[in-house]
């Protein structure tokens, strides 16, 4: 069973895109690409307009130069982790809302997550339509 915590095949190339991001924004990182492509149709299809990103470093240089209503956050990446980009995040994008998914449910981790600011946090797999709600609660908070 997934766990959620909220308070009150693919190419190996970087999957990156700057643009202007709008209320309705969501991005997305997360280093394995099937996850990036299946979440992208998800949220697509409930009306939200979706950038994805592979690495964390083109997803914090696009954040420094707009901003995005919610992000979506792997956990554990090669290069650099979730929370340390939470960190850099909250210099370039405080407003931003994070919510964090994980293959691995560690309770620090989430705990960690959260008290730095986290919006949510869900655990891989996931139930699709509490994704969504979370993304929903998210984008109007």
């Amino acid at each position: 069973m997934p766990t959620v915590a909220q308070p009150p095949e693919a190419s190996a190339e970087p999957v990156s895109k700057v643009c202007a991001f709008d209320k309705a924004s969501v991005c997305l990182l997360d280093d394995d690409l099937s996850m990036l492509r299946a979440l992208e149709r998800l949220l697509k299809s409930d009306g939200f307009n979706v950038e994805k990103f592979s690495e964390p470093a083109a997803f914090l240089a696009t954040i420094g130069k707009s901003s995005c209503r919610v992000a979506i956050l792997d956990v554990w990446m090669p290069d650099m982790n979730g929370l340390e980009v939470q960190a850099a995040l909250r210099k370039e994008s405080p407003e931003t809302r994070l919510i964090f998914i994980s293959g691995r449910d560690d309770p620090s981790v989430r705990q960690t997550a959260m008290e730095a600011g986290a919006f949510g946090f869900l655990s891989k797999p996931f139930d699709d339509e509490v994704f969504l709600q979370l993304v929903r609660k998210a984008v109007a908070a």
